[in-house]
């Protein structure tokens, strides 16, 4: 434990209540979930709800050093992220197993990883990029596999070995796209913190809720959306989400 509170950067960041006041309003909360879930990175064409329906089975391949500490970073967060949602994230030993596969490489091998796991065309994208990842879907818009890439030496070089750790995770669940409309979030690259957000507590509570189906447009899902955040402001659990949120492994261990 000594070695893993040695090698992490320890982020402390300060909200305004405005801040505050703005991401809690149900109307913030549902265009920041349609940016988020609806949209993607690299494509400003419209979408359909997409999440995973079977248990998400994460194997890592280990290409550099750290493996004990590496794990741990993953298992921490991992295990919020099934906490939040309901749905089930677990490591697995073989490769073989595993619809989740989680490549640690070096900055040497980037290039060639991210041709080999997500084409050719992917590569100019890394010139912006310090990690990336991508899932694929079935014709019902359920997500079947995914591929997480760290150069680790990278991510480290740039102090964002748990920021690539939580944010890539976090995003082949099904909330792919950046956004300026989701603030403080880790989906905006202006949100100092590395660790998930209030709002980003309330987007995957969303996602992973029951009455939200895969495939389903903006038409369909907002009513959807707009009544849970309705019950959600009933009963406080976006008041809450801040403080619930942090209830994560990580957090302590990074300070917050």
């Amino acid at each position: 434990m000594k070695k893993l509170l040695g090698l992490l950067v320890i982020v402390y960041s300060m909200q305004l209540p405005a801040e505050q006041v703005q991401w809690q309003q149900p109307s913030f909360i549902y265009r920041a979930f349609i940016e988020v879930a609806l949209r993607n990175e690299y494509s400003q064409r419209g979408n359909f709800v997409r999440k995973w329906e079977k248990p998400v089975n994460i194997w890592i391949d280990h290409q550099v050093g750290d493996k004990e500490l590496h794990t741990d970073l993953i298992r921490m967060h991992t295990e919020h992220l099934s906490t939040i949602t309901g749905h089930k994230l677990e490591l697995v030993d073989h490769q073989s197993q595993a619809n989740l596969k989680i490549i640690l490489t070096r900055q040497s091998q980037w290039k060639e990883q991210v041709a080999r796991e997500f084409g050719v065309e992917a590569i100019p994208h890394i010139r912006s990029a310090v990690c990336m990842a991508n899932f694929s879907t079935d014709g019902h818009y359920k997500i079947r596999k995914a591929v997480v890439i760290i150069p680790v030496d990278q991510a480290r070089m740039h102090g964002k070995l748990v920021s690539c750790i939580v944010e890539e995770i976090t995003q082949i669940l099904g909330l792919p796209n950046d956004s300026e409309k989701a603030y403080p979030s880790i989906f905006n690259d202006r949100t100092p913190e590395s660790l998930l957000s209030g709002l980003d507590f309330l987007l995957l509570k969303a996602l992973y809720s029951d009455e939200v189906i895969a495939g389903m447009s903006a038409d369909e899902v907002e009513p959807v959306i707009r009544k849970l955040l309705f019950n959600w402001q009933k009963d406080g659990t976006i008041q809450s989400a801040a403080l619930t949120v942090k209830s994560g492994e990580l957090y302590p261990l990074l300070g917050y």
